[in-house]
């Protein structure tokens, strides 16, 4: 039986920097800059509110990190332009090496899921968007336990929600490290999509099971491991 592969959806299917050449209108120059402030910022929130257990959806944090960015990079947006973007954000693009990997991960029969920090709603606005929505059996949502990655329970109900037979059958696939050393953390495998050969893996003694520079490598790769593992 093929694996059961939860993909993270914020920065690994949706480019959560797609929105670099509508801020150019606003920020100029500080556009890169500001939305890479903008999407740590939004990590951060989800972190810090799930420590906290003061719970507010993914959405709310990254509605708090925008005014922070605009603070910080000293861009005045208005009350209109701060909500153009959020709704934007609704709508992100994926990358390009979703679509089609999706499609021959799904025909080689392995069982897709997203699995995100985002609102079920949310999720499910930015995948159809993409045109990527019928290649997941479902979404399954943190919202539901008003938690964030990394906690491990979310792995878990992960697990239980999408009736994969076992942790090590159960695979997450993120270019975001914390997501993957939560996941490995939590008992099931993970591949690391490192699209940018400068991106840099956390330093914690845990490694993803595989990593690879593109999403059209998973099928071979995790092919190759079950073989070499006898799985």
């Amino acid at each position: 039986m093929k694996p059961t592969l939860a993909f993270d959806v914020y920065g690994t299917l949706i480019d959560t920097h797609g929105l670099v050449s509508k801020l150019r209108e606003a920020a100029g120059e500080k556009a890169e800059e500001f939305s890479r402030i903008w999407r740590d910022k939004q990590l951060e929130y989800s972190f810090r509110r799930g420590l906290m257990q003061n719970y507010e959806t993914f959405a709310v944090c990254t509605r708090d990190a925008l005014d922070y960015t605009c603070t910080y990079c000293k861009v005045p947006l208005t009350g209109e332009q701060k909500g153009e973007l959020l709704e934007n954000y609704r709508t992100l693009p994926a990358f390009y090496d979703v679509e089609e990997s999706l499609e021959a991960l799904k025909a080689a029969g392995f069982r897709l899921y997203a699995f995100s920090n985002g609102s079920a709603e949310a999720v499910e606005t930015l995948l159809a968007a993409a045109g990527i929505r019928g290649m997941f059996l479902d979404v399954v949502s943190v919202d539901d336990l008003r938690s964030f990655k990394p906690n491990p329970a979310v792995y878990s109900y992960f697990l239980k929600k999408s009736r994969a037979s076992s942790g090590d059958n159960a695979w997450l696939v993120s270019s975001n490290p914390f997501d993957v050393i939560g996941a490995v953390s939590a008992g099931m495998r993970a591949v690391w999509v490192r699209r940018s050969p400068e991106a840099i893996f956390d330093p914690w003694g845990i490694e993803p099971t595989l990593t690879v520079s593109s999403l059209t490598e998973l099928d071979e790769s995790i092919s190759v491991y079950l073989a070499v593992e006898g799985d």
